[in-house]
């Protein structure tokens, strides 16, 4: 039996946020806790979203924004086959520029 079989290593949990995913026909939106931020592209919405959130960021260290996307953008017929396609989870700091 080794000494350290009683101790386990406890990963400290993520902060996590959720906010609502959507596009407007021109740009991605992402809206929730009292924000609406908006941009031509994913990437940049991201960027937009870590600028957004830095003192929140500074106070956590690591955040996960899980973004459910509006599937009212999404025609009827085609819903079914799309129900959790644009989902997504970004996980705060960045890891790219």
């Amino acid at each position: 039996m080794s000494f350290f079989t009683g101790f386990t290593r406890r990963k400290k949990e993520n902060k996590h946020l959720e906010m609502i995913l959507d596009h407007d026909g021109r740009n991605w939106v992402v809206s929730g806790n009292s924000m609406r931020i908006t941009a031509s592209s994913l990437d940049g919405l991201d960027k937009k979203l870590e600028r957004a959130l830095a003192d929140k960021l500074q106070e956590e260290k690591k955040l996960s924004v899980f973004m459910s996307f509006n599937n009212e953008v999404i025609p009827m017929w085609i819903r079914p086959y799309m129900n959790h396609y644009f989902n997504r989870i970004l996980e705060l700091p960045l890891q790219y520029q």
